[in-house]
C-alpha cells in the first residue's frame, strides 16, 4: 500500500483584510409602505430597519462582489494572484451554473484559484470563513477570498407585510491568510432541518415551467409573481432567541474565552430585537461594542456580517486587533458561530 504524502499548511488562519460594497440607492420605510398598510413606526419597533439598500441593475451579485472583493485586498495588502481560492455565499445568484465564484475570481484577477459557490443562508459567511480556515491549515490554499453577497430586493414580496421591510442587498468580502497564532476560533455550525419551513422561496423555480398557473403565486392585480423569501417570522424569533445566545456561549467556550474578554459582538443583522436580546441573555459587559448595521443596511443575509464589520472599523467603533464574537443564523434552519480577531 502506498503510503500518501501529509498535506502541510499553516499552523493557523486569520482575517487579514476587509471590504463591503452598498449599493448607491438608499430605500427608507416610507417607500416600503407604498404597498403594505403598516407605518415607520411599526417596522422601526419591529425590525430596528429605518433604511436599506437596493440594487440597481448595473449592481449585481457579480459587480458588487468585484468591488467588495477589491476592498478586502488591498486591505489585506496581497496581490490578487496569491488567492488560491474564491468561497462565495449566496442565494440570489439565478444561474445554476456555472458558479458565479468563478467570474467574480477572474474579474478580480486571481489567476485560476479554486472558485465555487455555497448556499447557507444568513449562516453562509460563518461556513465560508470555516472553510477558508481548513484550506489554510490543510494546505490547499496560502490566501482565501470569502464574499458573502445578496441581492435580496430580487426576492422580496413587496405586497408582504411580513417580510417586504426586511431585506436589503449588498456585499461583504475577507480575505483569509496563515497566522502563527490562532486568530480563528473553532466554529460551532449545524442545522435543525425540521425547522426548514419557517423560512422558505415561496415557489420553487420548476413550478414556473410545469404550466399549471394556479401553483403560483399571485399579485393584488393577479399578475404572476417571482418567487420570493418568505418566514415564520414567531418561530424564527423565538428560535433566533432561545437557541442561537445557546450557540454563541458554545462558540466562546469553544475558543477558551469569557464574555469579558470579548471586545465586538457581531451577529447577524436579522432584527435589532434578536440582538438585543442576545446581549442580554449573553451578559456581554457594556464595553462591549455591538453590531447595529442593520438599521441602515437591513438583512442582507450572507453579506451583513462582514458589512458590519466594515463599518465597524472603518467608523473607529472597532479596531484591528480586537476580539470579536461573530453568529450567522437563517434558513435552513442553519448557524455558524466563531470567535475572530479583526484584520
Amino acid at each position: 500500500m502506498a503510503k500518501i504524502k501529509a498535506s502541510k499548511g499553516a499552523p493557523y488562519a486569520r482575517i487579514l483584510g476587509v471590504g463591503g460594497y452598498r449599493p448607491t440607492r438608499v430605500v427608507p420605510n416610507e417607500v416600503i409602505l407604498e404597498k403594505i398598510d403598516s407605518s415607520d413606526e411599526w417596522i422601526r419597533s419591529r425590525s430596528g430597519i429605518a433604511t436599506r439598500h437596493w440594487a440597481s441593475p448595473e449592481e449585481t451579485v457579480t459587480a458588487m462582489s468585484v468591488e467588495a472583493a477589491g476592498k478586502a485586498i488591498a486591505d489585506a495588502g496581497i496581490d490578487p494572484e496569491q488567492i488560491g481560492a474564491v468561497v462565495v455565499s449566496t442565494v440570489s445568484h439565478f444561474k445554476q451554473t456555472p458558479a458565479v465564484a468563478t467570474e467574480i475570481a477572474d474579474k478580480v484577477g486571481a489567476g485560476k484559484p479554486a472558485a465555487f459557490d455555497i448556499s447557507a443562508g444568513c449562516a453562509g459567511f460563518g461556513y465560508g470563513l470555516t472553510l477558508a480556515k481548513g484550506m489554510i491549515v490543510e494546505g490547499s490554499a496560502e490566501y482565501v477570498l470569502v464574499i458573502g453577497v445578496e441581492r435580496l430586493s430580487d426576492l422580496t414580496d413587496l405586497e408582504d407585510r411580513a417580510t417586504a421591510f426586511l431585506f436589503g442587498d449588498g456585499a461583504g468580502a475577507v480575505i483569509v491568510g496563515p497566522s502563527d497564532e490562532p486568530h480563528i476560533g473553532p466554529t460551532v455550525w449545524g442545522s435543525e432541518g425540521d425547522k426548514s419551513e419557517t423560512i422558505k422561496q415561496t415557489v420553487p423555480w420548476n413550478d414556473y415551467h410545469v404550466g399549471d398557473v394556479s401553483r403560483l403565486p399571485l399579485d393584488s392585480e393577479g399578475k404572476i409573481k417571482f418567487p420570493a423569501i418568505t418566514q415564520e417570522g414567531q418561530a424564527v424569533f423565538r428560535w433566533a432567541v432561545f437557541e442561537m445566545a445557546k450557540v454563541a456561549q458554545r462558540a466562546l467556550d469553544a475558543a477558551g474565552i469569557s464574555a469579558e474578554d470579548l471586545d465586538v459582538f457581531i451577529p447577524h443583522q436579522a432584527n435589532m430585537r434578536i440582538i438585543d436580546s442576545m446581549v442580554k441573555t449573553l451578559k456581554l459587559p457594556e464595553h462591549v461594542t455591538v453590531a447595529r448595521d442593520i438599521e441602515t443596511t437591513g438583512n442582507t443575509s450572507a453579506a451583513s456580517i462582514p458589512l458590519a464589520m466594515e463599518r465597524l472599523l472603518a467608523t473607529g467603533q472597532a479596531k484591528s486587533g480586537d476580539t470579536a464574537l461573530i453568529i450567522g443564523f437563517g434558513a435552513g434552519l442553519v448557524f455558524a458561530a466563531t470567535v475572530v480577531t479583526l484584520p
